[in-house]
């Protein structure tokens, strides 16, 4: 399919008419909260002529596969997703489009230049609470299915859009796909956090792990509020975990040399890092007291086909390796705890789907889409490694995150449009069309 069968001329009195209408009214919604914005979704799909479901899950219920999360950072509420599915015709493959509605907890507003929930277009940008992150994705998967049928055409395979949650380990995909959601492929509407907007496609991410270590210490044996004349006697914890910080940065060197993946390697030349990112033992405002004891936090990123286990082991014998040459250490082990993980996943550019999808954003900007290799715990991991499904990211241009602590978030209003294009590009290449009998 060309771009001239997606037509430009959509406007009309119902927000359904423009996209960027629709993701302005999405924004709106978002004033009254996820369900607001899921309620908006529903009835949308539902004009398309959809079959629309909303399940109920806990994430914490959620199976894991290839993951692992701490029950403190798992969402412990009820959460709910919106699947919609357009029935094909017959003879076409089916594809799942998936999105997430939740951003961001609403703080720190004053901050912001623009309302946050009046969609404000400023310079070519659409402003908005959540709008990168993803409201844009949400709007393009419903206004991708409904630039396909404006044309008279329907998809011969199943279109299922997914409004579902994501944030804090909400696990809205994981939790369809347990519940059996399948189909032949999956596209993750998300805008680029990397700025290439639509001349960029997910199809690698690496996997990561969080951890902590705990280690302990001793105050020296006195009554004394000052422990700075009998430190001698004292075991101080900051000592011991800087042992373990420097097996972990020896850990982190093996692997660079050892560990190598062609995408990561040509990119920034390494693909695999271990970041040691918090420290703390003792009180800032008692400097001549040892510390009971100390705490080093920090998480490793590792490309597919490695396994959370494997690296898991590897974080687990430089730990033990250092306590082993230390005396205090042999007797008082660290402790160590895996916070979360996820699995990495990659497409091939060589798949089909990588090919369709592609094929669709050169027809649509006229250039090339790359890979970009750097995401890592991408949600386009779920449908891989939990079921199988092969899957691919895309999104416009977008910025200002609230989840890294900036306002005035927005997206492009020019590669929203030509999102919502690509994606029906996605459905006409994958699935097929065929002319309809009737408009929904």
């Amino acid at each position: 399919m060309g771009e001239n069968l997606i037509g430009e001329n959509l406007m009309d009195e119902d927000p359904m008419g423009d996209p960027v209408a629709f993701l302005q009214a999405l924004i709106r919604a978002q004033r009254q909260g996820e369900a607001a914005v899921q309620q908006r979704v529903a009835d949308a799909a539902r004009r398309l002529g959809c079959t629309v479901e909303r399940v109920r899950y806990r994430p914490s219920e959620v199976p894991m596969v290839a993951e692992f999360a701490s029950v403190q950072a798992i969402d412990a509420g009820e959460r709910e997703s919106v699947v919609a599915t357009f029935k094909g015709r017959g003879g076409g493959r089916s594809v799942i489009f998936f999105a997430h509605p939740d951003g961001e907890p609403v703080a720190a507003i004053e901050r912001w230049r623009h309302d946050p929930f009046a969609g404000v277009i400023e310079g070519g940008r659409l402003h908005g609470w959540g709008v990168a992150d993803d409201l844009a994705g949400v709007a393009t998967l419903v206004q991708g299915l409904q630039a396909v049928l404006e044309t008279g055409m329907a998809p011969l395979g199943d279109v299922i859009l997914a409004s579902t949650p994501s944030k804090r380990h909400a696990r809205g995909v994981s939790a369809l796909l347990h519940g059996g959601l399948r189909a032949d492929a999956a596209v993750y509407l998300h805008p680029a956090e990397s700025g290439a907007g639509m001349r960029e496609i997910k199809a690698f991410a690496s996997g990561l792990v969080e951890f902590r270590v705990t280690v302990d210490g001793r105050a020296p044996d006195t009554s004394e509020i000052s422990h700075a004349a009998f430190a001698h006697r004292a075991v101080n914890p900051i000592d011991k975990i800087w042992l373990i910080h420097r097996a972990l940065q020896a850990l982190d060197a093996r692997r660079g040399e050892t560990v190598r993946h062609p995408a990561l390697q040509q990119a920034i030349g390494r693909s695999t890092n271990l970041v040691v990112s918090h420290v703390a033992a003792g009180s800032s405002d008692a400097f001549a007291r040892i510390a009971p004891g100390a705490v080093l936090a920090g998480s490793l990123s590792f490309p597919p086909p490695e396994t959370l286990a494997d690296v898991q082991s590897a974080i687990e014998a430089a730990v033990r390796g250092a306590a082993a040459e230390d005396a205090w250490l042999r007797d008082h082990p660290p402790r160590l705890a895996f916070v979360s993980g996820v699995s990495g996943a990659e497409v091939s550019p060589e798949h089909p789907l990588y090919r369709v999808v592609a094929d669709a954003v050169r027809r649509v900007t006229g250039q090339a889409p790359h890979v970009n290799p750097l995401h890592t715990s991408s949600d386009i991991r779920n449908p891989i490694v939990q079921a199988g499904i092969p899957t691919v990211g895309l999104g416009p241009f977008g910025g200002d995150l609230t989840q890294n602590g900036l306002h005035d978030e927005w997206v492009d209003v020019e590669d929203y449009r030509r999102a919502v294009k690509v994606a029906a590009e996605v459905i006409v290449g994958w699935c097929g069309v065929g002319w309809r009998r009737f408009r929904a």
